[in-house]
């Protein structure tokens, strides 16, 4: 009986352990939450190759209040990250910022945005080839439109070919919970982006 009684309780216990497992898997997989911006913010949908490291740096500069991960300019609903792998569904990685204008203006953010990537790399970023990597701003107004043409006009006059698409926004999907602040939950830094002054 005392061998049944232990076998049973080792049984409950390993159940137990695969539940609390199968738990942490299925959140860890589930999509993140886009935070609506609050009276007063704006948001802006930047793209430039590996979420992790674009969100790394913008969600550093002061005033911008959240950053999410995830897939846009695509022609899936509700993309997973092993659909947008696939490079059929159209998607970049890209990141939803919702920032304070009273902080810091879109102008500051995208200078930023061109100043940790190669702008002038086409379909991938570094190492990360494919077109989900691609480099493009999502602007959400016509100012935001202005001003990275700006910005791109001034690193052409630099001699850069930049590769940066301007685009009209697209329906953002948040990309699973375990790709958001992937690097301040993992340590490191990013692989594929590295500040350099552009401007």
């Amino acid at each position: 009986m005392k061998i049944k009684a232990i076998a049973m309780a080792m049984f409950a216990f390993l159940a137990s352990c695969t539940a609390q497992t199968n738990k942490k898997m299925s959140d860890a997989y589930a999509m993140a939450t886009i935070p609506a911006p609050e009276e007063g913010q704006e948001v802006a949908v930047l793209a430039s190759g590996c979420f992790w490291g674009t969100e790394f740096y913008l969600q550093k500069i002061p005033g911008v209040l959240a950053t999410t991960c995830g897939y846009t300019g695509g022609m899936v609903k509700n993309p997973t990250y092993r659909e947008v792998c696939s490079k059929r569904t159209g998607h970049y990685e890209a990141v939803h910022v919702v920032f304070d204008p009273q902080q810091v203006s879109f102008e500051e953010i995208a200078r930023v945005f061109f100043e940790t990537h190669d702008p002038t790399q086409r379909n991938g970023q570094g190492p990360d080839i494919g077109p989900q990597y691609r480099s493009a701003v999502f602007f959400q107004n016509p100012e935001q439109r202005e001003v990275t043409e700006q910005l791109i006009g001034l690193l052409e006059t630099k001699g850069y070919d930049v590769a940066t698409e301007v685009l009209p926004a697209a329906t953002f999907y948040s990309a699973e919970n375990y790709h958001q602040d992937y690097y301040d939950n993992k340590g490191g830094t990013p692989y594929c982006h590295a500040p350099r002054k552009l401007f």
